[in-house]
């Protein structure tokens, strides 16, 4: 399948992942948190993951747009954290010194990411990478963005579906 046909796909499942949460909150006990906001971040997050494992491919609409993402924050975390590394005592000529030693750091990881990408449908097309990608997501919302704990579950559930469906709409579904 294409870019377009994986994320329609997304779009249009997702009341079934909102059916599914409602039911494990109901009758499994989930703590799931259905608020307003979880379920529309659990939209975003289930739509870009049903594109998501196609980032393992260099022509994929996805790789080509998350790659200049992260030279940007490569770049962006290099001056952030040794921006003031070298210092020639001129602060215009040290500011842009450490832009420029950022802009090699993001031009390498240009190519380092698509170097460190394995194989197209390779484990990226798995149901592992489906629970990273689940597991990070939750962990980013309850931990770093400060959600409660159910919204953060439920977003975090809705990202391990969505990255699942594109699995599942390839024909792809493997453990690892």
């Amino acid at each position: 399948m294409n870019y377009e046909e994986h994320v329609l796909s997304g779009i249009l499942t997702y009341p079934l992942v909102i059916l599914l949460a409602s039911f494990l909150k109901h009758y499994a006990n989930l703590p799931f948190e259905l608020t307003t906001l979880s379920m529309i971040v659990g939209y975003g997050v289930y739509v870009l993951g049903s594109d998501l494992p196609d980032l393992d491919h260099p022509d994929s609409l996805i790789h080509m747009g998350v790659k200049p993402l992260v030279a940007l924050m490569v770049g962006g975390a290099v001056f952030v954290k040794g921006g003031n590394l070298v210092s020639v005592g001129n602060s215009i000529v040290d500011l842009t010194l450490g832009w420029a030693i950022a802009a090699l750091f993001a031009f390498a990881s240009w190519y380092v990411f698509s170097a460190l990408m394995p194989r197209h449908r390779g484990i990226v097309h798995s149901l592992a990478f489906a629970s990273i990608y689940g597991i990070v997501i939750f962990a980013s919302f309850e931990r770093g963005l400060g959600f409660k704990f159910g919204e953060a579950l439920f977003i975090g559930f809705a990202a391990f579906l969505g990255y699942t469906l594109h699995l599942i709409v390839d024909r792809e579904v493997k453990v690892i």
